[in-house]
């Protein structure tokens, strides 16, 4: 997983509310086990109305979504995560997240940033033409024009972004506790890795 840091630029200003993983994916892309390509099929249904935010040139490879309350809602399919990511976005800010998809948004290196509906709106407007930071570090959210918007994450959500640690990563961190619990274990308990007909013989 890449670390998240800093997230700076244009930001795509949807701003609609209840945007479910069905309009983030539709099912129909679900029958790929492959995250590669699913950006093609990212709010295919948006896509297909004119004007919509996604077909602005300026907006084109932008980090940062911002939409309204209730984003990721409906169904548990961590397909929505991987399309996103593969459109190039690496955070959303909303009013308020399904619990499921900013699970899934976290353990796939997408923060997701709660704000209060007011500051939502003025990130909306400042979003048409000017980009966006979001300093995960510090916990804020910045424009041109020194608005600041403070904004809590889980401190073991926020440690795993910055480091880029997913579950495999967290792992890994407690290898040499991990490597020292085995030698333990294999002094005390030798006949648990010797071959079956032996173990049944301790049995």
């Amino acid at each position: 997983m890449e670390q998240v840091s800093s997230i700076s630029g244009r930001a795509i200003p949807l701003g609609l509310k209840n945007v479910d993983t069905d309009v983030i994916i539709p099912a129909h892309w679900l029958k790929t086990v492959s995250r590669e390509g699913l950006g093609k099929g990212a709010f295919e249904t948006i896509r297909q109305a004119p004007g919509n935010p996604f077909d602005v040139e300026d907006f084109a490879g932008a980090p940062i979504l911002i939409a309204g309350d209730n984003f990721g809602c409906g169904s548990s399919r961590e397909h929505a995560a991987w399309a996103m990511l593969d459109m190039g976005l690496t955070a959303v800010i909303a009013p308020s997240f399904s619990d499921i998809f900013s699970g899934n948004a976290f353990k796939n290196g997408i923060l997701a940033v709660e704000l209060p509906q007011e500051q939502v709106d003025r990130l909306l407007e400042v979003a048409k033409d000017h980009p966006i930071t979001i300093d995960l570090e510090n916990q804020v959210v910045t424009t041109p024009f020194q608005d600041r918007f403070a904004f809590e994450v889980d401190p073991f959500r926020k440690h795993c972004l910055l480091n880029g640690l997913d579950e495999i990563g967290l792992t890994l961190e407690r290898d040499a506790a991990i490597e020292t619990h085995e030698r333990a274990r294999a002094d005390s308990l030798p006949w648990l890795d010797a071959p079956t007909r032996n173990r049944r013989e301790h049995a």
